[in-house]
């Protein structure tokens, strides 16, 4: 089993910063991909970013430019800088695992438990 405890969240005005990290622990062989992850009230679940154990960055289309994800392989952990803030980021933030319990198993997502990013004046 494998745990993801995000945070950083809370209220930022817009054009503000806020940075969020997530943290895994547990029984860890090898966490492959890493990510985030948000979900809007009334909206579903999108990406955000990810980034791969090599360092390989995706954004979607919505925060590029803005936000920057990265990740230190030793600690297991996975960060989300996120500039330029607007109201249209609010959401939970959720941090995502893709994890590996040998070398020839197949990956496992797993999920933390999600931090409240707010963006208003």
């Amino acid at each position: 089993q494998v745990q993801l405890v995000e945070s950083g969240g809370g209220l930022v005005q817009p054009g503000g910063s806020l940075g969020l990290s997530c943290a895994a622990s547990g029984s860890i062989f090898r966490i492959v991909d890493m990510g985030w992850y948000r979900q809007a009230p009334g909206k579903q679940r999108e990406l955000v970013a990810t980034i791969s154990r090599g360092g390989i960055a995706n954004y979607a289309d919505s925060v590029k430019g803005r936000f920057t994800i990265s990740r230190d392989n030793d600690k297991n952990t996975v960060y989300l800088q996120m500039n330029d803030l607007k109201p249209e980021d609010t959401a939970v933030y959720y941090c995502n695992a893709n994890h590996k319990s040998s070398m020839f198993a197949v990956p496992y997502n797993y999920w933390g438990q999600g931090t409240q990013v707010t963006i208003s004046s």
